[in-house]
């Protein structure tokens, strides 16, 4: 009965290391997917300004609106009734429809983080309860291993060929080339390729320090008595 009991926690514990770096990268998607992100990219020196002529106030309001629509509850119209100064729309066609894509992903993104937080939470309770805290301190450490292991080859790919990762995971994740604009555009004016690249490179901060955060946690319940 007892061999039969660790077997089940060894299962639950496995599950919660597999949890852990979804958990972990989705949420920092989530907390780069803020307008201030972008107004801090705006007032970086070196950071490309628009060619076509957009102050960084105007960066700033306008980019607002896109980035809170992926989080909001608003249809397109939230974009497509936005106007230049002169009348025209701020969004064409083909950028609002690549607009309703992503936050379709997005959506399904922050679901699926919905869905782990709750399980792990559950699982948490129940360690918890069966005086196996000690237990799930350590998977939770696992998975912050399992975490690095993961970033560290996306990693690899963004520092020898952002343009070839970005490139790919349009490829996977939208259909054709409906995700390709002119230099013209409003959405390539706002969110060039060096914003995306410090995006990137934002969420793989913040995803590992938080899996440090609980791989340091994991070796203190390591450190301690069994039920630490």
């Amino acid at each position: 009965m007892k061999t039969n009991e660790n077997r089940l926690y060894r299962i639950l514990s496995a599950v919660i290391a597999v949890l852990v770096p979804f958990f972990l990268i989705i949420f920092a998607v989530r907390v780069m997917i803020n307008p201030l992100f972008a107004r801090i990219e705006y007032a970086r020196p070196n950071f490309p300004p628009d060619e076509y002529g957009f102050t960084r106030e105007e960066r700033g309001a306008y980019s607002r609106y896109a980035i809170l629509y992926l989080v909001n509850n608003a249809d397109i119209d939230y974009l497509g009734d936005l106007t230049f100064p002169d009348g025209s729309p701020l969004f064409n066609q083909r950028e609002l429809d690549h607009m309703v894509d992503v936050k379709v992903l997005i959506t399904w993104l922050l679901n699926i983080w919905y869905g782990v937080t709750f399980l792990l939470g559950a699982l948490l309770i129940w360690f918890r309860r069966t005086q196996r805290w000690t237990q799930f301190r350590r998977a939770v450490g696992t998975g912050g291993i399992v975490t690095i292991a993961a970033l560290s080859f996306v990693g690899l790919l963004v520092a020898i060929n952002f343009q070839w990762f970005f490139t790919q995971f349009h490829y996977i994740f939208f259909e054709g080339d409906t995700w390709l604009f002119f230099s013209s555009d409003t959405l390539i004016r706002l969110f060039p390729m060096e914003f995306w690249l410090d995006a990137a490179i934002g969420v793989i901060l913040i995803t590992l320090i938080g899996a440090g955060l609980l791989i340091w946690q994991g070796h203190r319940a390591k450190t301690n008595s069994p039920q630490a």
